[in-house]
């Protein structure tokens, strides 16, 4: 697993509650899985045990993907984006992401507006 690259944990900007988002992406297909959100701690934790925490911000306290489930993240690598306020965690899912037993999280798609999407 490598760590976030330059500056490290300090190379992150966390917002006024601490909090960054976090992308996961699968390293086998290169699909989006999900989005949470870590504080320093998460990451910090995510990075140390190559396994992917985050902050539950309606709990208000840390959890790691799969604790219930079993369906884990195993961390690859961790990227930064260029504003340094956004995560981008490679994974490799063993076992669906989201809670509803589906790989993605991100499933459900958004009806265009009428007359926009066109071709």
């Amino acid at each position: 697993m490598q760590a976030v690259t330059g500056e490290g944990l300090d190379g992150v900007v966390f917002d006024a509650r601490g909090l960054a988002p976090a992308i996961v992406q699968s390293v086998d297909d290169g699909g989006v899985r999900m989005l949470g959100y870590m504080n320093r701690e998460a990451l910090a934790r995510t990075l140390r045990t190559g396994q992917v925490w985050f902050w539950s911000r309606s709990r208000g306290a840390f959890w790691r993907k799969g604790e219930s489930s079993g369906n884990w993240l195993e961390v690859v690598e961790v990227l930064v984006d260029c504003d340094g306020d956004a995560l981008l965690v490679r994974a490799r899912p063993h076992g669906p992401t989201c809670h509803t037993g589906a790989e993605s999280c991100f499933f459900r798609p958004l009806a265009a507006p009428d007359g926009a999407g066109g071709g």
